[in-house]
């Protein structure tokens, strides 16, 4: 075993142990984007999930959301539905420097609610009691007007990254990415990882109503991001000091 994963497992217990100690749990939650289509990276994220009975919540692109991802996620019992935009497609200007998104200020907004109301009734055709009605924007950006009209076409639900985006209700937030985006696409490493989970356990200490959010992206998975969440899942799956929400309730 490696020094750092050896750190990682202790680091992590000892946060938990802390929060057990004095009656309280870090609620934790799982979000996983950009599902389209039945893969085998899919299965072996499933089948992570089940092995440790913790909900995960998959961002599903409407436009590309195929009948065999709704066939393979129908008797999943822990794969539940949120929705990824409409098409995860750019609309920023990159040449004046803007970052990348598809919910964002360079679109007209009813033009949008309307894909988006359309995207959301293609989910819910698609899978029925398994969607939940929150959005995941593509990138995790979106502008405050489309924010706002969002439960307007009954989606009351809102989910980004981290600090990004005005907090508002039913807003549910991811805190640890797993991935190292830039250059070599991999695993972020168990310092990082360590590092990344310290520093939102100790806001916990703090908050501990906020739920932890874990964010995957299953179709960039190497062995190393598969690995970080079953190390994950089996300390805080079962720990004392930790819960896992089902995601219905976290929204709801």
């Amino acid at each position: 075993m490696s020094y750092d994963l050896a750190r990682f497992r202790k680091e992590l217990t000892e946060h938990l142990d802390w929060f057990a100690e004095r009656g309280r749990k870090v609620r934790f939650w799982w979000r996983d984007d950009d599902a389209v289509e039945p893969t085998e990276d899919l299965d072996r994220l499933l089948a992570i999930a089940n092995a440790h009975q913790v909900d995960v919540a998959l961002a599903v692109i409407p436009k590309d959301a195929t009948e065999a991802l709704a066939e393979r996620l129908k008797n999943e019992p822990h794969a539940l539905v949120l929705q990824h935009g409409w098409q995860h497609r750019n609309f920023q200007r990159k040449d004046l420097g803007e970052k990348a998104a598809e919910l964002g200020t360079r679109r007209d907004a009813d033009e949008l609610m309307d894909q988006l109301a359309q995207g959301k009734a293609r989910l819910i055709e698609l899978f029925g009691e398994k969607f939940v009605p929150a959005m995941v924007p593509p990138w995790n950006r979106i502008a405050p007007e489309i924010s706002r009209r969002l439960p307007g076409i009954g989606i009351t639900g809102l989910s980004t990254f981290t600090w990004l985006n005005f907090p508002r209700p039913g807003q549910v937030q991811s805190h640890v990415d797993m991935i190292k985006w830039k250059k070599d696409r991999r695993f972020i490493g168990w310092e990082s990882a360590r590092a990344r989970l310290d520093l939102q356990l100790c806001r916990r200490r703090t908050n501990p109503s906020e739920p932890l959010g874990i964010l995957s992206h299953h179709l960039a998975h190497d062995d190393g991001c598969f690995a970080f969440l079953d190390e994950l899942l089996t300390i805080a799956a079962h720990h004392e000091g930790a819960e896992w929400p089902r995601v219905k309730s976290l929204f709801s």
